[in-house]
């Protein structure tokens, strides 16, 4: 994504600068900038370490957005009946649930 990023703004003076960093203190990134070997995956699959969930594997799709061609819409689903289901469900809950007010205290008659 950082090599997609770069193609598209090769002048960005920040994304340069990050890639001049990213080189100078990593041989393996070096590396692989170098080998141009850069491949655009529409769909795949993505391992997540999430704080409240810890690891979940999702299958992932990107689409184009036709309004905003600089934009892509990524969906992620888990296998229903898997254990990374059952943490996406549990996620979805646990932030559902987590800015909602608190109820108001009962008045005693």
């Amino acid at each position: 994504m950082l090599r997609l990023e770069a193609g598209r703004n090769p002048h960005d003076r920040a994304l340069i600068a990050l890639v001049g960093e990213l080189s100078t203190c990593s041989d393996v990134f070096r590396q692989r900038w170098g080998s141009n070997d850069v491949k655009f995956h529409r769909s795949g699959t993505k391992r997540i370490r999430h704080p409240a969930i810890g690891r979940i594997d999702l299958s992932y799709e990107s689409m184009p957005l036709q309004s905003e061609p600089d934009l892509q819409l990524n969906v992620y689903t888990a296998t229903p009946g898997t254990r990374d289901a059952d943490a996406l469900k549990l996620l979805a809950s646990w932030a559902a649930t987590r800015d909602l007010p608190a109820p108001a205290p009962q008045r005693r008659q």
